[in-house]
């Protein structure tokens, strides 16, 4: 992922108002993020717990998302769906977010499950088990990185043009 700092971060938010990316809480460990470990940048926000953000990056520009968490718990343990991790040892939570622009100020939503903090670019980077002989297990990481970022990119088309996009 392309290194953020604090002002472009808050300059990437498509869906949210000033006041909500003024109010924004930076994830603790800023400061000493590995970029090149995250295929996009996901936090919960500490002071304001009803908010989460993701960063994902678009054609070499950062897209910020606000999303809300979901209270409602799943019946079933469900796979989040931007890593499709099978051995998930973390929750999985639904987050909404609006979409950007007119469509957003009307209401409309889109929603996904993705991993509840946020850790899919380290599930993504577990070392595979060997599915048979001659398996190559460094390319099947690189490939499960770079689903990884275009289910997340998917997500973010979907909040700025709507679903199909």
């Amino acid at each position: 992922m392309i290194p953020l700092t604090e002002q472009s971060i808050r300059s990437s938010f498509v869906n949210a108002s000033r006041k909500e990316v003024s109010d924004l809480t930076l994830p603790a460990d800023f400061a000493t993020i590995d970029w090149d470990a995250h295929d996009y940048l996901g936090w919960r926000d500490r002071k304001v717990p009803s908010r989460s953000y993701a960063i994902v990056e678009l054609d070499g520009s950062p897209v910020g998302l606000l999303l809300r968490p979901t209270e409602a718990r799943a019946l079933a343990r469900p796979q989040c769906s931007w890593c499709q991790d099978v051995n998930l040892s973390n929750d999985v939570v639904f987050y909404s977010a609006k979409r950007a622009g007119q469509a957003g100020r009307n209401g409309d939503t889109v929603g996904t499950l993705v991993c509840a903090d946020f850790g899919c670019s380290v599930n993504v980077r577990k070392r595979p088990p060997m599915a048979y002989i001659g398996f190559d297990v460094e390319a099947a990481r690189e490939e499960r990185m770079a689903v990884l970022r275009e289910r997340a990119r998917s997500f973010a088309l979907s909040v700025l043009h709507g679903v199909g996009a």
